[in-house]
């Protein structure tokens, strides 16, 4: 990068917005982090970090805007669990279209220069037609959630086109790593890893042959700030290429853990797509960005991170 920015990081407190945080800090930019905490954590935030309690609807949005006046945009704040946008469709729909568009007003307003949108691989296609899905295939999602992300996608564009603000939209396999929330719907990883750790039972939906592609928190914060550069503008999955079976992820944790649990199927879950990998060769071309973490080796540094939290 070279050049130190101000970035304002929206859902920086959260699971891949802090490891962001951290990461740019690291690299000697000013970050400015908006997070209302609804799911994100205060001890996960920076202490370098300058951090606004807001939600991105809000209208005081625009009072940090004014103040701080980023460079750049991370936009990473959303609501991000599939099936409550299923359960609570407009809600998903405040905070994913109404929310994101917030930012985009602001930013067009404030000047800043670029946006780096936080979209996903995983909801956005639907059941996909070829595998891995590259970011022409079709987008046909299958949840509210998968739909308000690609409406996200689409104000960017618009912005690019009327305003000329740069914009990057990242759409993310299925992310796991340290700091993800076991609680609620949204990781299965972190879900697994604390039943194991717990000695209790861990249940697979369904037959657990349906496939996602797993990638680990460092390698897409690598990809966020490659995206930081001068020229790079578009749409980029970020993702292994690889699909797991959910019935895979679970032995691998149970290795990991020493856990003695067995493999239960519970029923499956309705609108769950059954397989799901992203081709990121674009990334790979257009900035030479790899995923360097290796699923095993992610999912034991992890396990060593759920550890260290719960003793």
């Amino acid at each position: 990068m070279g050049v130190c920015m101000k970035v304002l990081v929206t859902g920086g407190a959260g699971f891949i917005g802090s490891h962001l945080v951290d990461r740019l800090i690291q690299e000697g930019h000013e970050v400015v982090v908006v997070d209302n905490l609804s799911t994100g954590k205060r001890r996960n935030l920076n202490r370098a970090a300058r951090f606004f309690k807001l939600d991105i609807q809000s209208w005081r949005l625009e009072r940090v805007f004014r103040n701080e006046r980023p460079n750049l945009v991370m936009h990473l704040a959303a609501q991000m669990d599939v099936r409550k946008s299923v359960e609570d469709p407009t809600f998903d729909a405040q905070v994913n279209v109404l929310g994101t568009l917030n930012v985009l007003q602001q930013s067009i307003k404030h000047g800043v220069r670029k946006v780096v949108f936080s979209s996903s691989g995983g909801a956005i296609y639907g059941e996909q037609e070829i595998y891995p899905a590259p970011e022409s295939h079709v987008t046909k999602p299958l949840s509210p959630y998968g739909i308000s992300k690609l409406c996200g996608e689409q104000y960017l564009s618009y912005y690019q086109r009327v305003n000329g603000l740069q914009v990057v939209a990242l759409r993310y396999a299925n992310v796991y790593g340290p700091r993800q929330d076991p609680e609620g719907e949204a990781g299965v990883v972190a879900i697994f890893i604390q039943k194991l750790l717990n000695n209790e039972q861990a249940i697979v939906n369904g037959n657990g042959r349906q496939t996602r592609d797993f990638v680990y928190v460092e390698d897409v914060v690598e990809a966020n700030l490659a995206a930081m550069g001068q020229d790079i503008q578009g749409t980029f999955n970020v993702g292994t290429g690889e699909e797991t079976s959910i019935n895979d992820l679970l032995r691998i944790l149970v290795h990991h853990t020493n856990s003695t649990c067995k493999e239960v199927h519970g029923p499956a879950k309705g609108g769950e797509q059954a397989r799901s990998v992203i081709d990121s060769g674009k990334l790979r071309q257009e900035l030479s960005w790899e995923s360097k973490t290796e699923l095993s080796e992610g999912l034991k540094h992890t396990v060593d991170y759920f550890r260290e939290r719960m003793g």
